[in-house]
């Protein structure tokens, strides 16, 4: 059933097409519930394509213009197992996220769903696409939406800011990345996924596809935020709409790793499978450091959201360390990864929401102990948290124990310890915060954090009951995706037919279907006993971050003059650097894409 696969995307854009020419006109009511319906839809089709692409790559040539031999004139829509299911991941939060804003975004409520939909439609079409092009227009299309919905509050400066911000340090993203389209168009003559692979698999991979290789790599990490490409996130996070972090921090980034893993695996190890340790260990390194200093980051704030902001980049960091493994494990730890954190950090911006709404503030210390009869959104953050820690069989262990094991497989067994402490650290601070917020524990006043501008509920009155269902849906499915019976070896086997390229590309441009694969079983496989212990560490150091968290100042004298004589000048370097000037962050992205090219250049000639 080819023709499911335009209708993710057509109907949410065709919805938001007919809520702007029935504004005025029907009641505020009908346009939501038309909204809610075309999310609803699209998830259901999502899953449709993801539950038929378990059996075969589904394809869909748009106008039927069909490949003739090798040569691809027409664009396709293209559904394997993991790029399908990041287009349900999508709808899915999307239609979360606007059940959720109800009664939250009553302002501008017609304005605000057609963004939301023009969002959803981008990143379904982003996740499908099979044309390297088509790609760029998908992630613009979804960056247009992204950018007016981080400064949807327009009487506010600081969401201005931060939408401006977010803008032009994304726009220059894009900019990298259409330039290295260009340059593999010159070299090959296509725009086809497939059909670029198989031409450049016929040539040595010379300076020019390089060049092309790191502006691509370059412009989807400054989409993804990963270091030194991060610091625009927090910015636009921290002031756009609670329902619109939910969809910036469970997909978006995401998509942009994505993108990452799809060019390489179809287009860059033809002429680069030699050198895949190069490749490997800068992604890896990458990872590493966005995971660390994201961590950090967040250890350091009060304000909520941007601790929240914050935890994402560390997440987003162990993604591209998973993906950077080069390996079917990491590849399937880095999906089990997104599926388990897009519904946990979905769900704990939705608690900030229901904090925003009834405490009118969202930074930790001024809400000390304020949160107490909060009982269910407490218990809805700290389950958050916990399952963000990667604690055995809850939340984003899976995703930790297949990372673990592909880092052991291929030699590299110390990356999981510095994962486990970005992980520990980050799940730490919630745990800290919520222990503020809601039980009223450490001090009111804490130098070493950093104070941000208060934040206005979207609204004054909501209908509290519906958001707090909406939470916890989403923080359940992020705690239970890991003993989903045979999800890890449906992620295993998804990897394996998502790194095949000659598969992929024998399907796309010659229509053959690969062999049915085997019927996985409905188990929960036991994970080694390294991966337990990870687990249990993280969990331990999170209790541990949250226990320095509050309780510091108790710490001997002796021991707080050595931490802050050995950390407080790259802490303090680190704060600076989060400067929120623009100016300075494109002086980063400049240095990052310098940095990227040039060690390839190096190492891949």
């Amino acid at each position: 059933m080819t023709w499911l696969l335009p209708l993710p995307v057509a109907i949410p854009l065709l919805t938001a097409a007919a809520v702007v020419a029935i504004d005025h006109v029907v009641p505020r009511r009908v346009e939501n519930g038309c909204t809610i319906l075309a999310a609803a839809a699209a998830t259901a089709f999502s899953i449709l394509i993801m539950l038929q692409a378990q059996h075969g790559t589904d394809l869909h040539w748009f106008g039927g213009w069909r490949p003739d031999g090798n040569v691809a004139l027409g664009i396709d829509f293209v559904a394997d197992p993991l790029g399908a299911a990041l287009a349900a991941l999508a709808c899915g939060l999307t239609l979360l996220a606007l059940v959720y804003s109800w009664t939250y975004m009553r302002e501008a409520a017609g304005m605000f769903d057609v963004l939301m939909l023009c969002f959803c439609g981008a990143m379904a079409g982003f996740a499908l696409t099979g044309d390297i092009f088509d790609m760029f227009v998908w992630f613009e299309l979804m960056g247009i939406a992204a950018y007016a919905l981080a400064g949807f509050k327009i009487d506010e400066l600081g969401p201005l800011q931060g939408a401006v911000n977010f803008a032009i340090t994304n726009t220059a993203g894009a900019y990298m990345v259409l330039l290295g389209i260009g340059l593999l168009y010159a070299r090959t003559g296509a725009l086809n996924l497939a059909q670029i692979g198989r031409v450049l698999a016929r040539h040595q991979g010379d300076r020019l596809v390089i060049v092309a290789l790191g502006l691509l790599v370059a412009g989807y990490m400054v989409k993804s935020a990963i270091v030194p490409f991060h610091a625009w996130l927090a910015d636009a996070y921290a002031v756009a709409p609670v329902p619109v972090c939910v969809l910036y921090a469970g997909a978006m980034s995401e998509l942009g790793l994505y993108a990452i893993a799809r060019l390489y695996w179809t287009v860059f190890d033809a002429p680069f499978g030699g050198h895949a340790q190069g490749i490997r260990m800068l992604l890896v390194w990458l990872g590493v450091a966005t995971a660390l200093l994201g961590a950090l980051m967040c250890f350091l704030q009060r304000h909520l959201k941007r601790m929240l902001a914050f935890a994402t980049i560390a997440h987003v960091g162990i993604v591209l360390a998973a993906i950077g493994l080069l390996d079917e494990r990491g590849l399937a730890g880095a999906a089990s990864l997104v599926l388990s954190h897009g519904f946990l950090k979905g769900g704990l911006f939705l608690v900030c929401g229901l904090v925003l709404l009834q405490l009118k503030d969202v930074d930790e210390l001024r809400l000390h102990g304020a949160g107490r009869r909060l009982r269910w959104s407490a218990g809805l953050w700290f389950a958050g948290a916990i399952g963000l820690a990667g604690v055995p069989y809850l939340g984003v262990f899976l995703g930790h124990a297949q990372l673990d094991d592909g880092a052991t497989g291929i030699g590299i067994a110390w990356l999981q310890p510095l994962l486990m402490i970005a992980a520990g650290v980050s799940a730490g601070t919630l745990l800290r915060a919520g222990a503020r917020v809601f039980l009223g524990w450490g001090p009111r006043v804490d130098p070493l954090l950093t104070e941000q501008p208060p934040e206005e509920p979207a609204e004054r009155e909501a209908f509290v009951p519906l958001m707090l269902g909406v939470a916890t849906v989403a923080i359940a499915l992020g705690l239970v995706f890991g003993v989903f019976p045979g999800l890890q070896a449906r992620t295993e086997h998804a990897a394996d037919r998502f790194m095949d390229r000659s598969a992929y590309a024998a399907r796309v441009l010659h229509g053959k279907r690969e062999p049915i694969p085997p019927r996985a079983p409905y188990t929960v496989e036991p994970a080694t006993g390294e991966s337990i212990g990870y687990g249990i560490g993280a969990g331990v150091l999170a209790l541990l971050t949250a226990a320095v968290g509050l309780w510091h100042r108790r710490l001997p004298d002796a021991v707080r003059t050595l931490a802050g004589r050995t950390l407080g000048p790259p802490v303090t370097a680190i704060k600076g650097a989060h400067s929120g000037i623009v100016g300075d962050y494109l002086l980063w992205i400049v240095f990052g894409a310098s940095l990227i090219s040039g060690v390839w250049a190096i190492v891949l000639r």
